[in-house]
């Protein structure tokens, strides 16, 4: 590791303690992230980005207090060491070996953050999903919140950016009419949002004293929280793959048992994440998500 000094500066001023080394981390969507070796022995991760939209990674940090409320039974999420309009610290976690064991425990642990709930769908202020907004006020139903903040937002988008024909529109906006009989309501659930395999860590926390090679356990990242329907996290875990997901939903039904159908609606509420992904990528994703709402119709 070197020193980046503009970025160890910006740390030290945060933390309060001398950066003595960073190196860049591999692997960020959108932030740039960084590692940080201190002169008290502890290593973070600190995420940054240029030209951040107002309010980004405070957003970020609000929602990791929000999942670290249901530890120890909840999902676990790194240690959040400060936060600024142009950062967030993190406490480094130590890259593992996933198994069946850690993924039974990430089923138990995602059962439990879901079981905690939310005071409605949506939240109180709106936030990101990766750079996008994310409308996040309110609705009475679920099939209505889904509808109005979670799939049409980002099907205009999406047409506005040339990333869906005019036939994908119709398709999608079809099943839209459809999703009050397709989908039901439970109370609202506290979701991470976007649950992907790339923001599921398997890994040591460095705090713990944990041996080198012990066994990794799930933690979660990059959240994009609010209460809504526990499927969308579900769906959104086998969108891209996980390792050993049917190991991670078997124990989660076990502790928190799903409603009948819910195999029938992971495609439905795969089209929110497949649209953001049109609106950011392009690429086929607008095709794939009007394939799937077309399996509804």
């Amino acid at each position: 590791m070197t020193r980046q000094p503009v970025i160890a500066r910006r740390a030290e001023e945060l933390l309060g303690s001398a950066v003595v080394a960073t190196a860049p981390v591999a692997g960020g969507d959108v932030a740039r992230a960084t590692k940080l070796r201190l002169s008290d022995g502890t290593t973070a991760l600190m995420k940054t980005l240029s030209q951040a939209p107002p309010g980004f990674f405070e957003t970020e940090a609000a929602g990791l207090r929000w999942l670290a409320e249901t530890a120890p039974e909840g999902v676990q999420v790194p240690a959040l060491l400060a936060a600024d309009s142009d950062c967030v610290i993190l406490r480094w976690i130590e890259p593992g070996r996933v198994s069946a064991e850690a993924a039974a425990d990430l089923g138990r642990a995602l059962a439990a953050t879901h079981r905690a709930g939310a005071p409605a769908y949506g939240a109180e202020r709106d936030g990101f999903i990766a750079r996008l907004p994310l409308p996040q006020r309110s609705a009475d139903t679920w099939a209505e919140f889904y509808a109005v903040r979670r799939v049409l937002p980002y099907l205009k988008l999406a047409r506005d950016r040339g990333a869906v024909t005019d036939a994908h529109v119709a398709t999608i906006e079809r099943l839209v009419g459809r999703l009050t009989t397709l989908l039901p309501d439970e109370p609202p659930a506290r979701l991470h949002g976007d649950l992907w395999n790339g923001n599921v860590l398997w890994g040591t926390d460095t705090t713990s004293g944990a041996a080198p090679g012990a066994p990794a356990s799930p933690w979660v990242v990059d959240p994009a929280p609010y209460g809504g329907h526990r499927e969308v996290d579900l769906a959104m875990l086998a969108l891209f793959g996980l390792p050993h997901l049917p190991v991670v939903l078997s124990a989660y039904d076990e502790a928190h048992p799903l409603a009948d159908g819910w195999e029938d609606r992971v495609a439905l509420h795969q089209l929110f994440p497949l649209l953001v992904h049109a609106c950011l990528m392009g690429g086929g994703y607008g095709a794939r998500a009007a394939d799937l709402a077309s399996r509804y119709l």
